[in-house]
């Protein structure tokens, strides 16, 4: 009976041990684990389709964040959101921020476009150039439904 009760420690320590790596990697590939390594920013957006707490900041092409909040507001009827940017990474204040897709399949996530200028946001500003994410059903509607135009 000890070999049995052996046997079954062992695997269950090394079932434990794979829970608790696979455990890590999840903290690590979905980006908990970063904490708040970073400014603020914020953003308000026409439409948000898409877009959640935890979605991926990107400058060309590179994650340099995430997204932290998203909320309505009532008075604009916009989706007000904050994203934190990694530290180091220095933003022009004419740069735009907007909402891309992976592709056909993929999902969105929030893409800043920099702009030119010799000044920097700084924490808690607000993006004002913002575009919301294109909806590709009403994009296949209209294309299929002509607008007429052409005629």
């Amino acid at each position: 009976m000890s070999t049995h009760s052996t046997a079954e420690i062992l695997v269950g320590g090394v079932v434990l041990a794979a829970a608790i790596g696979f455990g890590v990697f999840a903290t690590q590939a979905t980006g908990l684990s970063q904490g708040s390594a970073g400014y603020e920013l914020g953003a308000s957006f026409r439409s948000l389709e898409g877009v959640t707490v935890g979605t991926d900041v990107r400058l060309a092409g590179v994650k340099i964040g995430t997204v932290t909040g998203v909320e309505l507001n009532p008075e604009s009827y916009r989706a007000d959101t904050t994203f934190s940017v990694a530290n180091g990474i220095e933003i022009p204040d004419d740069s735009a921020v907007v909402i891309s897709s992976e592709g056909l399949l993929g999902g969105n996530f929030v893409e800043v476009m920099p702009g030119g200028s010799l000044f920097y946001f700084e924490a808690g500003d607000e993006i004002e150039d913002t575009q919301g994410a294109v909806s590709l059903i009403s994009l296949l509607v209209k294309f299929v439904a002509g607008d007429g135009s052409s005629e």
